[in-house]
């Protein structure tokens, strides 16, 4: 769960969000293709939303044990340099984390602790406890598709740094750098799914 770039609120409604005997929604239909869609917002204050979604073709176990691999963070996420774990009680999960990102003349490491709570297989709750965000929290969402087939994970999250970047320097690094990040978890949970050849 990825704190610093891309770290941990569904899109539909519970009422109108697909089962497994409905048919998948149009969203859905274009992540199957395998690209990531982030979505920004300006919610006012500094704030920016980010919203990001993608298909994994692995269980939603699977998909969970890449997500709370929380050291192994660090060997294939883009830009994150550190990530340690530094409690589990069984209930919250508390983790460090270092990323850096770099846009034209721009270059910042940032820093934070973070508090993660889980619902199994469905959803991962995270919120900073110090570092460098005046704001960040937020959820990712797991959603099973056919049976295990695959996963449909959703990400949002209200991020505002506690230092000195214009907000168009802010958006373009969770532009860039998160879809990146989407792409290697997908990467990695696939790989790990893949049936071993003989």
């Amino acid at each position: 769960m990825v704190a610093c770039s891309f770290l941990l609120y569904p899109i539909t409604s519970p009422a109108s969000a697909p089962t497994l005997h409905d048919s998948i929604s149009a969203e859905q239909s274009m992540l199957l293709n395998g690209e990531p869609v982030v979505v920004l917002a300006d919610l006012g204050d500094g704030v920016t939303g980010v919203t990001g979604h993608i298909f994994i073709a692995a269980s939603p176990k699977k998909v969970w044990e890449v997500l709370t691999d929380y050291r192994n963070h660090k060997n294939y996420i883009p830009k994150l340099i550190v990530s340690d774990l530094l409690s589990d009680n069984g209930v919250d999960t508390v983790i460090f984390q270092t990323a850096r990102s770099r846009i034209f003349i721009f270059q910042k490491t940032v820093n934070l602790t973070v508090k993660i709570h889980g619902e199994y297989l469905k959803h991962l709750y995270f919120q900073q406890i110090t570092g460098d965000f005046k704001v960040y929290h937020g959820e990712w969402t797991l959603e099973e598709y056919r049976h295990g087939q695959g996963t449909f994970i959703t990400y949002q999250s209200e991020v505002k740094p506690d230092f000195f970047a214009p907000q168009f320097v802010v958006k373009y690094v969770q532009k860039h750098d998160f879809p990146a990040a989407l792409l290697a978890m997908k990467k990695q949970a696939e790989s790990l799914s893949a049936p071993l050849s003989n």
